[in-house]
């Protein structure tokens, strides 16, 4: 039996990948010229995103919500999972990071789809909500942790009964079950968490995750 490891957490991420995953030259691309121009590597894998094109497919999601665009990697497979129709709205908080997401997604032939909105989320989903579009079938939250619960209360205001709400890198490491941290970004997830674990508005669970990202988690909610 194979040592639990980050080496063996990270052969196995290749395993299932390339055993479930096909070969798709303008995601590679997508990371790679992400990370050319200076953009962190940040970008969740590609099974994780597998993982959201999934959810919106099955979901049936037309409108998606995204804070956290970077490079555009999450937007791609977001933005394939619904219909030709269909509109993914994702807020990015750096104009070079948007720009670079944008020539990304023109590669991918899923520009149509997507409307990247510059500027802190937390100023610009008040100006979405004003809009008064349609609620969002589902929302993937990826941005700085500090402001997840900002960003979470949103997600369920902007959505609608059956609306899921996925949040990234819960896990923090094991930090996440420390009390008495004071890293800013594990004190955001666990006030992320503990919103969701007591808002009526919504069920929700959470998963630890090892892989070529080291241990984290992610968790997942539905709007009631």
């Amino acid at each position: 039996m194979a040592d639990s490891t980050p080496g063996n957490w990270r052969r196995v991420d290749h395993y299932f990948a390339t055993t479930l995953i096909d070969d798709d030259p303008t995601l590679t691309e997508a990371v790679s010229d992400s990370i050319a121009a200076g953009l962190p590597a940040i970008e969740v894998t590609p099974l994780a995103g597998k993982l959201l094109h999934l959810l919106a497919r099955m979901s049936g999601a037309r409108r998606v919500l995204e804070v956290g665009t970077l490079g555009g990697f999450s937007t791609i497979w977001l933005a394939r999972g619904i219909p030709h129709d269909g509109r993914v709205v994702t807020l990015e908080l750096e104009q070079k990071h948007a720009d670079i997401a944008r020539a990304n997604l023109e590669r991918a032939g899923v520009s149509e789809k997507v409307e990247i909105v510059v500027g802190r989320a937390v100023d610009t989903l008040p100006v979405i909500a004003e809009r008064g579009d349609e609620p969002f079938d589902l929302a993937f939250i990826d941005a700085d942790k500090q402001s997840n619960t900002i960003y979470i209360d949103w997600a369920i205001r902007l959505g609608r009964p059956g609306t899921i709400i996925v949040v990234d890198n819960v896990g923090r490491m094991g930090e996440v079950a420390n009390p008495d941290t004071d890293d800013a970004m594990v004190i955001g997830t666990q006030r992320a968490l503990e919103l969701l674990g007591s808002d009526p508005r919504v069920d929700a669970t959470a998963l630890q995750t090892v892989g070529a990202k080291g241990w984290d988690g992610v968790a997942i909610a539905i709007v009631v």
